[in-house]
């Protein structure tokens, strides 16, 4: 576990997000920007300060909302405007706007990836393409971005594509220090950078060593040397140089290449030594004569080598260790559920996700405004047809109707599947019926319906549809007797059924089967272990095929082979629960409930 970093690191963190800032201020658009990793504090604000400070009043600084538009970010048609002139008026959009200055994205870790690729594809153009309500306009801007990633797990960044498009990757989060120095770099030095910056050039030798840095620090993207040849003619500009030297190069690697780093340098493997013959000690030489050669060995040493220690000599302790683990992270919250219900496109309610051409029937909302938009551009020829008498301001037809679409969550149906087989009721259907009845309750609390299935004797049999009625389904599971056979591949026929029938009613179904697997009778109703155990295991891999959630919990007093391929080959996650009572069953339902992780099997 790395130890809190000292005054001295803090100064020098610090020192390094400045000389950023100075740095952004010389070449903005080329630069491409910054992303501050950090909650709001002194830390920020001093190097917002600072940097806004550097670049001056000239450069325009517009701020993006998170739930910005795609109208407002790249323009489009002024709808009041075009209405009062009576032909179509654009209007500039934000990344427009922003020509010559930075944009600065507030809580650019909930940016989203839409807006993102807009963004993104504008910044690689250098212009803004608009091809929608009528217009076609292609507005030059060149601008940077200022990313302020206020994150606190390892799982939220912002984009992707964005960060990539950065230089600078500052974390301001470690930054305690009372008192930040400012910028030792005054406007006009950052002024007359910027006019010698287009002149200095970089030689393949300083891209050929600032590429090796970046595969040896295991960075696989080709932007990330480009910023970093950009940065050290940033620097030599700032400098006053007309070339880029090792300086540069160095502190390009400090400040680009190092917060992108997935891997350590590899250190050369230290090999044998041939011996040497025995040769007298020199005499010792002065302390002047010692200090020149160090000062000559480092003058002879490759200028890679150089570039990648300085870029290795910045990178924090424990950043790889971090990385490694918010990787699993990931990889194991990707696996996880978290949501209740599957996402669905709706006509009357949920979250707007835009509108569509289409006609008034029921079961849809009219997008007034985005229906005017589509109508306002053929006024003029509208108005030059027909008869001028009694025409309305502004004539809308069919064709322009816009269609209100949304997104939301479908309702939840969780279907108990009961085994109350004679081998079941020996073994713990009591325990079975109180963890279902524990876990109705929780479904009641989030609004979910419950549907009940039991199955014994020679069938499966549906004893409460899909309900939310917590009574009327308690009265249901009291009521199931035990005894008979196990006709397994029945339940799981009719428990297909089931969900095939709820989930063309828009809702979502999951299936929390309770059994301990042996099955005695097939299909047709024959008992026979052998023919029931083949049976279900078909039934089991058409319910696989379904794709719908399952778990299956093994009821048997220890964990049978048989139970855990039954789930294996249906799709369902196995849990045998040996020797457990009616609240230990009922947290393991309630973990695959919708809206809680799913645990590892036990």
């Amino acid at each position: 576990m790395s130890e809190r970093p000292g005054e001295d690191a803090a100064r020098a963190a610090w020192a390094d997000a400045a000389l950023s800032a100075a740095l952004l201020a010389v070449a903005p658009a080329e630069l491409g920007g910054a992303a501050l990793r950090g909650l709001s504090g002194p830390a920020r604000e001093a190097w917002f300060d600072a940097f806004k400070s550097l670049l001056g009043d000239k450069a325009p600084l517009r701020r993006v909302p998170l739930h910005v538009t795609d109208s407002r970010l790249l323009g489009g048609l002024d709808l009041t405007a075009t209405l009062s002139a009576g032909r179509p008026v654009a209007e500039r959009g934000i990344l427009a706007s922003a020509d010559g200055g930075l944009l600065v994205l507030a809580m650019a870790e909930r940016f989203p990836s839409g807006k993102a690729a807009h963004l993104v594809a504008a910044m690689d153009a250098g212009e803004v393409v608009l091809e929608r309500d009528g217009l076609t306009l292609r507005t030059p801007t060149r601008f940077g971005v200022v990313a302020l990633d206020e994150s606190v797990g390892e799982d939220e960044a912002p984009p992707a594509a964005l960060l990539d498009r950065l230089a600078f990757h500052i974390d301001l989060s470690a930054l305690s220090l009372r008192r930040l120095e400012p910028p030792q770099v005054t406007r006009e030095e950052v002024r007359e950078a910027a006019g010698r910056f287009a002149d200095i050039a970089l030689s393949d030798k300083a891209l050929e060593v600032l590429c090796g840095t970046a595969m040896a620090l295991g960075i696989g993207s080709l932007r990330a040397p480009m910023l970093a040849g950009r940065v050290a003619r940033a620097h030599a500009a700032l400098c006053g140089e007309s070339e880029i030297c090792e300086t540069d190069l160095a502190v390009a690697a400090r400040l680009v290449l190092a917060p992108r780093a997935t891997v350590l340098p590899m250190m050369e493997e230290e090999g044998e030594e041939e011996p040497q013959p025995e040769q007298p000690p020199d005499p010792p030489e002065p302390q002047e004569e010692g200090e020149e050669r160090d000062k000559d060995e480092a003058k002879d040493k490759p200028l890679e080598d150089v570039v990648l220690d300085a870029a290795k000599a910045a990178i924090p302790a424990g950043l790889l260790a971090a990385l490694a683990a918010g990787m699993e992270r990931r990889r194991t919250s990707g696996a996880q559920g978290g949501k209740a219900g599957a996402e669905r496109q709706s006509g009357l309610r949920g979250r707007p996700i835009g509108s569509r051409a289409g006609d008034l029937r029921d079961g849809v909302r009219l997008n007034v405004v985005e229906t005017l938009r589509a109508a306002a551009p053929w006024q003029p020829l509208r108005r030059s047809m027909g008869e001028k008498a009694e025409r309305p301001r502004v004539e809308v037809r069919r064709d322009d109707f816009r269609i209100a679409r949304y997104k939301e969550r479908s309702e939840t149906v969780t279907i108990f599947v009961v085994d109350a087989s004679g081998s079941a009721a020996l073994h713990r259907l009591a325990e079975a019926k109180g963890a279902v009845e524990l876990v109705l309750a929780d479904c009641y609390v989030r609004r979910d319906q419950v549907a009940l299935i039991a199955f014994r004797g020679f069938e499966a049999e549906i004893i409460l549809p899909p309900t939310r009625s917590l009574a009327r389904a308690k009265r249901s599971l009291a009521g199931i007797p035990g005894g008979g056979g196990t006709p397994l591949a029945a339940a799981l026929d009719a428990t297909a059924a089931l969900c095939d029938s709820v989930k063309r009613k828009g809702q979502t179904p999951s299936v929390v089967l309770l059994t301990d697997g042996r099955a005695n009778i097939a299909r047709d109703g024959e008992p026979g272990r052998a023919k029931a155990e083949e049976d279900a295991l078909a039934a089991a891999r058409a319910f696989k095929a379904m794709g719908f959630k399952s778990v299956l919990i093994d009821t048997s007093p220890k964990p049978q082979e048989r139970a855990a391929r039954l789930a294996s080959e249906m799709g369902a996650l196995y849990l045998p629960l040996p020797y457990a009572d009616a609240a230990a069953m009922s947290r393991a339902v309630q973990a695959v409930a919708p809206g809680r992780g799913v645990p590892a099997a036990a």
